[in-house]
C-alpha cells in the first residue's frame, strides 16, 4: 500500500522551518571539516552553520577544539571563514583581543584578561578524519550512529585523506526535505539521470535504520557502461587491491539525518550536506577528498567522477525546484510514496516524529 507524504505546507512555512531548527537541526551532527584542513598548531577552520559562526583550531598539544567564531568583546568574528592559519594567538581583527589555541582569553587592549571571558566551546567530535559538530548536546555520538556502517567506511582509510577540489556550494529554490526526498530514491534515476543510469545499477540497494536514523545507500557500476565520461571513468579505475573486492566498482552512500551523506567511491570519498537558510531555500555544501599520490590512472578517475557527480548535482537541482515550486502552489497537499521509495518513508517518519503535532496523523501509514 502507498504511504501518505508529508504534507506540503512543511515545505513552504516559516513557523516549521523555525521548529525545525530548533528541534531537528541544531542537535544535529554537522561535518565541519577533515583533519588535514587544520594540519599543525594554530590552523583554523571557519564556517557559518544554521545562523551561527563556528571554527576549529588545533592547538599546541595537538587537540582538536571547536568554538563560537564570536568574541567576547563586541562579538566580532575572530577567524576568516574557510582555512586560515594563525601565528601565536587568535586575535580578533577589531580589538586585538587575544586568545590561546585553548580558547582562553590571553591579552586584551585597554582592559584587564579575565579567565571568564573566552571563547565559548562547540560540541564536537573527531570520527575518521572528519570534524563533526553539534550545537545542542545529547543524542548518540556520530561513532555510535555509524556503528552498522564502520566496516565498509574503514577500508577507504578516510582520516589519511586530504581536499582533491575546492568546496562546492550552491543556495538551490528548494526545502531541506525535498532535497533529502530526492537524494533517498532511485526511482527517477532512469528518466532524471540518463548519464548516472548509463553507468551504474538502476536501482540503490536500500537499508534504512530507525534505531541509528542513517539510510545505507548503494549500487555497482556496470561491466560495459554507455558514455563519454562513463567509459574511460571504468577504465581509468585501477583494481584497488587495498579494498575489498565488493568495493572496487561500487558507489555507496550513508546518509546521515538530517544533515549529511558520506559518499564512497573506489577512487575517493566526498560529502554532501544539506543546510536550510529558510522556507523553500537550502544551501548545499560539497567537497571531495582522496589520498595524496595516487597514480595518473586513479587521478584522472577522480576528474571523471567529479564530472559525472557535477551534470548529476546539476540535474538534481532542476528537479527539486521543480518540486518546491509545485508544493507551493495551493494545488498539491500530499502525495504517496511507492515501494521503490522505502528509504523516503522512513526519513519522512522520522521528520514526522521530530516534529510532533505538526504533522496529521495520517503520515504514520507510512510502510516499513
Amino acid at each position: 500500500m502507498a504511504a501518505a507524504t508529508l504534507p506540503a505546507r512543511l515545505y513552504c512555512d516559516a513557523n516549521v522551518f523555525a521548529e525545525e531548527l530548533t528541534r531537528i537541526h541544531r542537535p544535529a551532527w554537522h561535518p565541519l571539516c577533515h583533519l588535514s584542513e587544520v594540519p599543525e598548531a594554530g590552523s583554523t577552520y571557519g564556517l557559518n552553520l544554521l545562523g551561527r559562526r563556528v571554527f576549529a583550531v588545533r592547538g599546541d598539544d595537538g587537540a582538536i577544539r571547536v568554538f563560537h567564531n564570536v568574541c567576547r568583546h563586541r562579538a566580532h568574528a575572530v577567524v576568516p571563514q574557510g582555512p586560515s592559519h594563525c601565528a601565536r594567538a587568535i586575535v580578533c581583527p577589531y580589538h586585538a583581543w587575544s586568545y590561546g589555541f585553548d580558547g582562553q582569553l590571553k591579552a586584551a587592549a585597554s582592559a584587564p584578561a579575565d579567565g571568564a571571558l573566552g571563547l565559548w566551546p562547540v560540541s564536537h567530535e573527531v570520527f575518521m578524519g572528519f570534524i563533526f559538530v553539534r550545537f545542542d548536546g545529547g543524542g548518540a555520538s556520530i561513532s555510535e550512529r555509524l556503528v552498522t556502517a564502520r566496516g565498509d567506511l574503514e577500508p577507504y582509510r578516510v582520516a589519511d585523506m586530504a581536499p582533491q577540489s575546492k568546496a562546492y556550494t550552491r543556495i538551490v529554490a528548494a526545502d531541506w526535505k525535498a532535497v533529502w526526498d530526492n537524494y533517498l530514491e532511485s526511482y527517477h534515476f532512469g528518466i532524471g539521470h540518463p548519464g548516472l543510469s548509463a553507468l551504474t545499477r538502476s536501482r540503490y540497494d536500500e537499508e534504512p535504520q530507525d534505531d541509528t536514523r542513517i539510510v545505507r545507500l548503494g549500487h555497482d557500476l556496470r561491466q560495459e557502461p554507455n558514455g563519454w565520461s562513463n567509459r574511460p571513468y571504468v577504465r581509468f579505475l585501477s583494481d584497488r587491491s587495498d579494498m575489498p573486492v565488493h568495493l572496487r566498482r561500487r558507489w555507496h552512500y550513508v546518509f546521515v539525518y538530517p544533515a549529511f551523506s558520506l559518499e564512497f567511491y573506489p577512487e575517493s570519498i566526498d560529502f554532501f550536506h544539506v543546510l536550510p537558510v529558510g522556507p523553500g531555500q537550502t544551501l548545499i555544501r560539497c567537497q571531495s577528498y582522496a589520498r595524496p599520490g595516487n597514480d595518473r590512472r586513479t587521478r584522472l578517475a577522480q576528474y571523471l567522477a567529479n564530472r559525472i557527480n557535477r551534470v548529476v548535482q546539476a540535474e538534481d537541482e532542476a528537479l527539486i525546484s521543480s518540486v518546491q515550486k509545485g508544493l507551493e502552489s495551493g494545488v498539491y497537499e500530499r502525495g504517496y510514496l511507492t515501494a521503490r521509495e522505502r528509504s523516503v518513508a522512513h526519513f519522512q517518519s522520522w521528520v514526522a516524529a521530530d516534529l510532533g503535532n505538526a504533522v496529521p496523523a495520517a503520515n504514520a501509514s507510512a510502510s516499513r
